[in-house]
């Protein structure tokens, strides 16, 4: 049986599958980011999209656009408590990321096993800190 990794949103009105491995995790440090966590940064778990099953409430969304490089970002959340389960960017069909803290039991997602990539350390707060070893971008790694 292919590994699969559960997760919902806090009122439990949307759950979700991710199956396999994901692509690699990303910790974003852009103030966009910031804004929309109410923290130093985000940390997204990247999967193709065919891996993702998601059930349960309608998702609302937020299409944000960069002012950096043009292009949108679609925050998806639950509809009835808000909980952000992740996005979909448009420089890279076919992929959505989860917000890592919304799985049921995230112990799984390790540095040791996956690509982690802090993004946009330009904009770190200094109350934040980047562990050594990890792949570091002052702003995005895709252009």
């Amino acid at each position: 049986m292919a590994v699969q990794h559960e997760g919902g949103c806090v009122c439990g009105g949307v759950r979700y599958v991710a199956h396999g491995d994901p692509e690699r995790v990303t910790v974003c440090h852009c103030t966009w980011c910031q804004r929309r966590t109410g923290t130093a940064f985000g940390v997204e778990v990247v999967f193709r999209s065919e891996n993702v099953a998601l059930e349960g409430e309608t998702l609302r969304s937020y299409r944000h656009v960069s002012d950096e490089s043009g292009r949108w970002l679609e925050q998806a959340f639950c509809s009835r408590c808000g909980s952000n389960l992740g996005f979909t960017l448009e420089a890279v069909p076919g992929i959505r990321t989860i917000a890592a803290g919304t799985f049921d039991d995230p112990s799984w997602i390790s540095r040791d096993r996956y690509l982690f990539r802090y993004v946009f350390l330009r904009s770190a707060r200094n109350w934040s800190s980047v562990p050594d070893g990890v792949e570091q971008y002052e702003a995005h790694f895709r252009k």
